[in-house]
This record gives C-alpha cells, structure tokens and sequence, in this order.
C-alpha cells in the first residue's frame, strides 16, 4: 500500500499523524516506532514518572485503540534502517520495505555520549531519552545512596532534584563555567544553584572530568581537572543531546546541525518531509534547531498540512518548561544574542527578560506564569517593553496587553 509514512514514536510523529486525521485525511497512513511501544511523552519521564507519580500507560499520547479507530497502520519495535528517496522506500531492520507517496521523518535525538566507549558500557552509567533508561534509574534511586551527574544542563538538574526528594546525596559537575551555560543568563542560573543548594545538591562548576575511576565493569568515580576523585554509587550523564539523522544522511538529504527543512517542514527532496528535535528550520533570518515538545507539536503540524497541499508556514514562538522542586520555570522566545537582563521580583514570583539591542526576545518566568504569559504574547506581537516598567514590582504587566 502506498501513502503517508511517519517514522519516530515522540511528539513530533503522533502530533504529525493526528493532525492529517484532524484535517480530514483518508489515504493510508503507518507511523513506524523504534521502540517497542506506542507513541508516548517525554517530558515527565525525568520527573513524575521517575519519582513513581505517573504510571507508563500515562505517557501514552493516546491509548493503542485510537489507532486503531483511526485506520492509522503502526509498527512498533522496528528500526527504520535505510531510505531511498529516489524509488520512495523506507526499509525496517527486518527487511519489511514500505513504499510512500510523502514520507515524515520525526526521528527525535539521542543523548550525547562521553568519547569513552569503556564507561558508556558500565553498568552504573546511565543516559536520560527513553522509558528503559528511567526505569534503570528508578531501580538504582530505590537501591543506591549517592549519585554523581555529570552536564549542569536542565536535565542534569531535574534528575537532581528528584534524587533529592527520594532522599540521595548528589552531585552535579559542570565543565564550563556555570550551569545552564547554553540556554540562560548568569542571573538565571544563580537562582538554580541556589535552589539545588539550599535543597543539598552539591554543585560543582568549571570542573572537567580528566579520568574514569573503573572497579571491573562498573564505574566507581571520576578523576577531576582539579585533582579531585569524587566517588558515587551510580552515574547520570547529561551533557547535550545529538539529532538522529542517520537515515536522512545515508539517503543523501541536506544535514546541518539536523536535517535541513523549509518553513513548510520540506527537506531537500519534495517528498520528505522532517520536524521536532532533528529538524533544523529558518527562525528569524537565521537557522536554529530547538529540542521542545512545542516545537515539535506545531512544527508537525505545519508539515501535516504542507503534505496535503495547504498553505502552512511555521513561524512559531519557541516555548519551554522545567520543573525542579517546588519550582517551575517557564522561558517564551530565543535568548541567543542578549545584551541586557532585566530582573523582575514579586515576593515568590521572579522573571528575567531579556533584551538584543534594545529589542525585547524572551522571558525566563520563575513561579511567575503571569510574566510568562505577557512575555509570550508581546514577542508574539513584535512589541517591546519599557525594561523601566518591568523591573517596577507596581507596574501591573498586563497592562502591557492592552489596547
């Protein structure tokens, strides 16, 4: 049968499937899975679903009867190992050939690795992207007393914080100069270090990892650039994550930092079409790939729509969200540039707004889902506030939503 295929089973691919559902598609439709399970999402996994608050059947985007109900044909457990763009075939790992008339590549990303093969196969060193690492962890937090992390990343510190409440001791090392070093501002990250220090996690900064501390086939500690061995009953490593463009490399598409797409989610051939965390698309005269789960839902949407020949182009503002202890942080817009941080404190409720020479380009909101809101919609519009009003605690924001 020829149709629509979707290969990955994240956000990007269900959001993609469900909306050629929603828009009223009939032709054939299969959604390949490399893991042995339906679509699910990601985001809890390194909080409720770690600290036991959520059941895997709750992951489900939905249950396996909606697929079912929906005609849509889905391949769990098989990897999609060769794609040849020319006579529109997608090849699985058992051999199973599958013919398209438009393919979707939602093929996510995979954690970066440390360089040492030796350590990755140690069976105490751990990566955070799917169900079977959380439940590996699940085990070693219910059996194990110390935890070393190593990248002062978000995820890094969510792991942190659940370790925390299940009662670990833990550190965090973080090779450049502060944590969240890509993705905040110093004012940011000063809030979380103080966060995770007041709640016991032991941060560590500008601290390299110079050697492996190795007792069999299970890693005891690491060696720092500062001559200090920190020891630990298990490891977590966050230290990035990489896109899977291995089937659209091996096909000959366009791959820079991620494969190469339009506003509309087309790569370089007309009929392949790619979007979430491995696609890397124009966002405002530049070329950017952003690892969000809205990123993925409306960037899918728009290829759902452009496959079926509707005028779609994304344009989306990026969003994101993380939750440590009792806090939640919430960011709207791209920092990338920023020259001035703007603080803005009411009592609990904390925001940073940054601007790029003048312009307002996005908000990090601490507790504080108001300035989140209002940040969100006057980038949305274009519009820039007075950084004189935000950093006033009586000026009321929303009335910058006025008129």
């Amino acid at each position: 049968m020829v149709g629509i295929v979707a290969v990955g089973g994240g956000q990007a691919s269900f959001s993609f499937v469900q909306k050629l559902k929603a828009l009223g598609h009939k032709g054939v439709i299969t959604l390949v899975c490399s893991e042995n399970c339906i679509p699910y999402q990601r985001p809890p996994l390194s909080k409720k679903f770690l600290l036991g608050d959520m059941k895997k059947e709750q992951l489900f985007l939905r249950p396996e009867s909606y697929y079912q109900d929906n005609g849509i044909n889905i391949v769990i457990g098989k990897q999609a190992v060769k794609l040849d763009i020319n006579k529109r075939k997608i090849e699985l790992e058992d051999g199973f050939k599958l013919t398209y008339k438009k393919l979707f590549l939602g093929t996510g990303s995979s954690p970066r690795k440390l360089p040492n093969k030796i350590i990755n196969n140690a069976k105490n060193v751990y990566y955070v992207r799917n169900i079977k690492d959380i439940q590996a962890i699940s085990k070693q937090f219910n059996s194990k007393r110390s935890l070393l992390i190593i990248g002062g990343g978000y995820i890094g510190l969510e792991m942190a914080a659940v370790a925390r409440k299940l009662g670990l001791e833990v550190t965090i090392i973080e090779a450049q100069e502060r944590i969240l070093k890509r993705v905040s501002s110093e004012i940011t990250a000063s809030f979380f270090r103080n966060l995770h220090s007041k709640n016991g996690v032991r941060i560590r900064e500008n601290v390299g990892v110079k050697d492996f501390i190795m007792e069999r086939d299970h890693l005891k500690g690491v060696l720092t650039d500062k001559g200090e061995n920190i020891l630990a009953d298990f490891f977590v490593v966050g230290i990035g994550i990489e896109p899977n463009v291995e089937l659209a490399e091996s096909a000959g598409l366009e791959i820079q930092n991620g494969i190469f797409v339009d506003d509309r989610c087309c790569t370089s051939n007309p009929n392949v079409f790619a979007a979430g965390d491995c696609a890397n698309f124009p966002y405002q005269g530049e070329r950017i790939r952003l690892e969000s789960v809205g990123n993925a839902i409306e960037q899918s949407e728009v290829a759902a729509n452009a496959i079926l020949g509707n005028s779609a182009h994304y344009n989306a503002l990026p969003w994101f969200w993380s939750d440590q202890f009792h806090v939640k942080l919430q960011i709207a817009g791209l920092n990338a540039g920023y020259t001035e941080v703007v603080e803005r404190i009411d009592g609990e409720r904390i925001s940073h707004w940054y601007y790029r020479d003048g312009e307002f380009k996005s908000v990090d909101a601490i507790n504080d889902p108001i300035s989140y809101m209002v940040g969100k919609k006057l980038i949305e519009r274009g519009q820039t506030p007075d950084p004189k009003n935000i950093r006033s605690v009586s000026f009321n924001v929303k009335s910058l939503l006025r008129g």
